[in-house]
């Protein structure tokens, strides 16, 4: 039974890393959807569902153009820092907006000023 729910996990890591691969690519090709957040979820499922995948993925152009820098030395092109504050800050905004719970839109609040200062002042812009 366990061997049953650990071959299911890693099912189901490989199955959404391979649905954030698909959506990292289609953001290298449409500028609005950002490429960086899709591929290090891809990263981290294939990590955690296969070492072929994760090896197989490392090795890629995509990984080598996209995450490398990131992941050696913590830091991200200027564009790709605006292209993913972007995204999550539109995404974030429909909550804030619909939402009438005092106590969660003051906690959008602080994931906004959270995110802000964490791509200003913690993630090295090259």
């Amino acid at each position: 039974f366990r061997k049953d729910i650990l071959f299911m996990s890693k099912v189901f890591y490989i199955i959404i890393g391979t649905f954030s691969l698909i959506l990292g690519i289609i953001g290298v090709l449409l500028p609005i959807l950002p490429t960086t957040p899709f591929l290090l979820l891809t990263s981290f499922c294939f990590a955690k569902g296969s070492t072929k995948f994760h090896q197989w993925f490392i090795h890629t152009k995509l990984y080598q153009k996209h995450l490398d820098s990131f992941i050696t030395n913590r830091s991200m092109l200027l564009k790709t820092k605006i292209c993913t504050l972007a995204f999550a800050s539109t995404m974030l905004l429909f909550p804030l907006i619909i939402l009438d719970n005092m106590f969660m839109r003051l906690f959008i609040i602080f994931l906004y000023l959270f995110k802000y200062y964490y791509f200003i002042f913690r993630i090295k812009t090259i």
